[in-house]
């Protein structure tokens, strides 16, 4: 007899999504996560005494994510990021004026319209950077934005189609508290066994069996959320092996590289920027930007990104290493006593070097279009599922996704499990 009905394998957005579509069918269900902690690549920290995401942030998409309508239905405030945001550019340590930022506009209201007219377009598929308005002063750092900031990884390595096709709308809403403590608490109450990866799962019969340190067990239906980083390099041992396809669907689904970094203001001093000041600045064509937001709802601290491959660089050299980069940009948009305002030390995300991630949230390669399809596709008849945020083909990178998918996943697995 299975010691479940439906086995979830990760207790993030996409599992806890799962199990709780499971549990409200009334099947017997257990989730196994790997980490001491659920979550997954949602994590509220409150280390400097306020509430800090070190992953996902925002309720993309707002609108249509079902996240909203559990945030509301727990009475949790959610503030709209875009209608807080005050927008400040600087241009070497200068900010911009008046016509550099109606260029810069400008810039932005080219680029979305020059990707999808190019992706409708017929032809095989190219770099995002192809499709991309170039040669404008404000191209590169547009483009930096979209790329390396948004989607945590350059446009030249980015699949034009995919790019298309996931490209965001909608509100952005942040939970107070954070989003991380959101999805925690949607786990509340679930079976969830921390401290437990699964190494083999055999998916051959007609039960699954999973293995570990944990022990064995066996269920009728398995919903795996694992990221394409920990598919692609056969970290859980499937017997029999997945699909070539599948295999290369992981592969093609590559996770960008992000490192997010929160400084604690030293006092009083606010180096004269209103609340929620996003700050950037210009940049020539395959330079880094490092967008830094100080005071984020009017709390005390300053919070950058640091995206692409100079993320893997920095990832590599330590925290440290993080800190000093995000100062060394503070100090050319502020001035070398701006640094100053903030405490020494930083707290800084580690998604890079988290075995159980290695990234922070995928991309398609050139060519791959349909990755995406092909890793959610059930197999078995739905005995082993895929789920999370590789898996939507249009909310792919948000925890909005993530869950979604792996309600889908969890129809099916139900079905097999009948």
């Amino acid at each position: 007899m299975s010691d479940c009905d439906i086995l979830v394998i990760g207790a993030g957005a996409a599992g806890i999504a799962a199990a709780r579509a499971a549990t409200a069918a009334g099947r017997r269900v257990r989730v196994l996560e790997a980490r001491h902690r659920i979550g997954g690549r949602a994590l509220t920290d409150t280390s400097l005494g306020l509430p800090f995401d070190l992953g996902a942030t925002w309720l993309h998409d707002a609108e249509h994510n079902p996240l909203t309508a559990l945030a509301r239905g727990f009475g949790v405030p959610l503030a709209d990021s875009d209608a807080l945001r005050r927008e400040i550019t600087f241009i070497g340590g200068r900010q911009a004026d008046a016509a550099e930022v109606a260029a810069y506009d400008a810039a932005w209201e080219r680029f979305e319209p020059a990707i999808r007219a190019r992706a409708a377009a017929p032809g095989p598929d190219i770099a995002a950077a192809e499709a991309a308005p170039r040669g404008g002063p404000w191209d590169a750092t547009v483009a930096a934005w979209q790329g390396r900031v948004i989607a945590a990884w350059p446009l030249e390595e980015i699949g034009l189609a995919d790019f298309a096709a996931t490209l965001l709308s909608g509100a952005n809403l942040l939970p107070r508290g954070g989003l991380g403590a959101l999805v925690a608490r949607l786990g509340d109450g679930l079976p969830i066994t921390p401290g437990a990866p699964v190494e083999r799962l055999r998916w051959g019969g007609t039960e699954a069996v999973a293995e570990g340190a944990f022990g064995t067990l066996r269920a009728r239906a398995v919903v795996c959320t694992l990221p394409t980083t920990l598919l692609a390099d056969g970290s859980l041992r499937f017997e029999p092996a997945l699909p070539a396809e599948v295999i290369q669907a992981a592969h093609d689904l590559p996770l960008g590289a992000a490192i997010k970094v929160a400084l604690a203001a030293a006092g009083a001093e606010r180096l004269g920027l209103p609340d929620h000041a996003s700050t950037d600045r210009m940049v020539a064509p395959g330079e880094d930007l490092i967008p830094i937001t100080f005071w984020p709802q009017g709390q005390p601290i300053a919070s950058a990104w640091i995206g692409g491959p100079t993320a893997l660089v920095v990832a590599r050299d330590g925290p440290a290493a993080a800190e000093a980069l995000v100062r060394e940009e503070i100090a050319q948009r502020l001035g070398g006593a701006a640094p100053g305002a903030f405490r020494p030390g930083a707290l800084v995300s580690g998604w890079i070097t988290d075995p159980w991630v290695r990234g922070a949230y995928s991309h398609a390669r050139i060519g791959a279009a349909g990755a995406r399809p092909v890793l959610a596709t059930p197999l078995a008849g739905g005995r082993l599922c895929f789920a999370g945020e590789a898996c939507h083909p249009t909310l792919a990178g948000t925890v909005g996704g993530a869950w979604i998918s792996g309600e889908r996943a969890a129809a099916h697995a139900l079905v097999a499990a009948a």
